[in-house]
């Protein structure tokens, strides 16, 4: 059974592969990377790995004091690294322009942008800006960061001749979301709210985000790649909000989930690996390529998302 989990697929990796494998040998230094969520979980693995590779990390966190104590680990274990922690709420429309204004007046090149932050089966709750907060939070935010960075990428692209790369943290729980994908009109309808399949719906709108990002970016002609990944089922306190299902990782996890190193191996490997070069609008699972869901690889249905989250990110 264990042996599964070790067996490597087309891309030399596997499930049980860690970040620091599919990234061994790779050397980033010169590149700048945001990474969302990066105060704990597979997001502080990703930001610390890329660190140890060289690259600049941006920690775009809500907390930073929390995010400070993750800079100062990942310093002790690469006196080298490159580390930054910047405020960020995925759940505020101001946070995100604030952190977008404050990152672009550093002057600094954006060629990796992951967007990993993310909640899971939250009670039904409004954000600031009076979204659902699974929606608001997971695909929302992330949005709009994106548009908000985007030029830079571009132009860092353009400049260095480098590509850049925009990964969207997703789950293959994207399944699991209700009839139709998204409810587009009714995403702040409590009476009909499922806090498991509210998760679905956001992690549906990562990869439709993704795939519909990568096309634009296609017919400009942009040297940017936009994919989406699932890390795994693993072990974190993303599902605090559900007890039941806390309990039972937290017993039965260690033997049948993944790590948090594991975990962020296929975020690491999207991001920096050569072999995903000119790759874009795909979904990976255990940092090989994989098929999503009917409705994620639905065009017309990314396409109207796109036009839906510009119309809840506009500022009225």
């Amino acid at each position: 059974m264990f042996g599964l989990f070790r067996k490597k697929e087309p891309s030399g990796f596997s499930y049980s592969s860690t970040a620091e494998d599919v990234t061994h040998g790779i050397d980033g230094t010169g590149l700048t990377a945001i990474v969302t969520g990066a105060s704990a979980g597979i997001g502080a693995e990703t930001a610390r790995v890329l660190a140890l590779r060289g690259v600049h990390v941006i920690l775009g966190v809500r907390n930073t004091s929390t995010g400070e104590k993750v800079k100062e680990t990942i310093i002790k274990e690469a006196s080298s690294s490159k580390i930054d922690v910047m405020e960020l709420d995925l759940g505020s429309k101001a946070s995100i322009r604030k952190f977008a204004s404050e990152f672009n007046s550093l002057g600094l090149p954006l060629n990796i942008l992951i967007n990993n932050a993310g909640i899971m089966g939250t009670p039904f709750t409004l954000s600031q800006d009076g979204i659902e907060l699974q929606f608001a939070t997971n695909h929302i935010g992330h949005f709009l960061l994106t548009n908000l960075l985007l030029e830079n990428m571009k132009n860092a692209a353009h400049k260095s001749n480098i590509e850049g790369r925009i990964v969207n943290v997703s789950s293959d729980a994207h399944a699991w979301s209700y009839r139709g994908g998204i409810r587009f009109d009714k995403i702040n309808d409590k009476s009909g709210y499922n806090s498991i399949i509210a998760y679905g719906q956001s992690k549906l709108a990562n990869i439709l985000h993704a795939n519909e990002l990568s096309r634009r970016l296609m017919e400009e002609e942009v040297a940017i790649t936009a994919n989406s990944v699932h890390p795994g089922v693993i072990v974190t306190n993303i599902l605090r909000h559900q007890s039941f299902l806390n309990a039972i990782v937290a017993n039965l996890g260690k033997f049948i989930l993944k790590n948090v190193q594991q975990g962020a191996a296929t975020t690491c490997y999207v991001a920096l690996h050569p072999q995903v070069r000119g790759v874009s609008g795909k979904f990976f699972i255990n940092s090989n390529e994989a098929t999503p869901s009917s409705q994620a690889r639905d065009v017309n249905l990314a396409k109207k998302l796109w036009d839906f989250s510009l119309s809840l990110v506009h500022d009225s």
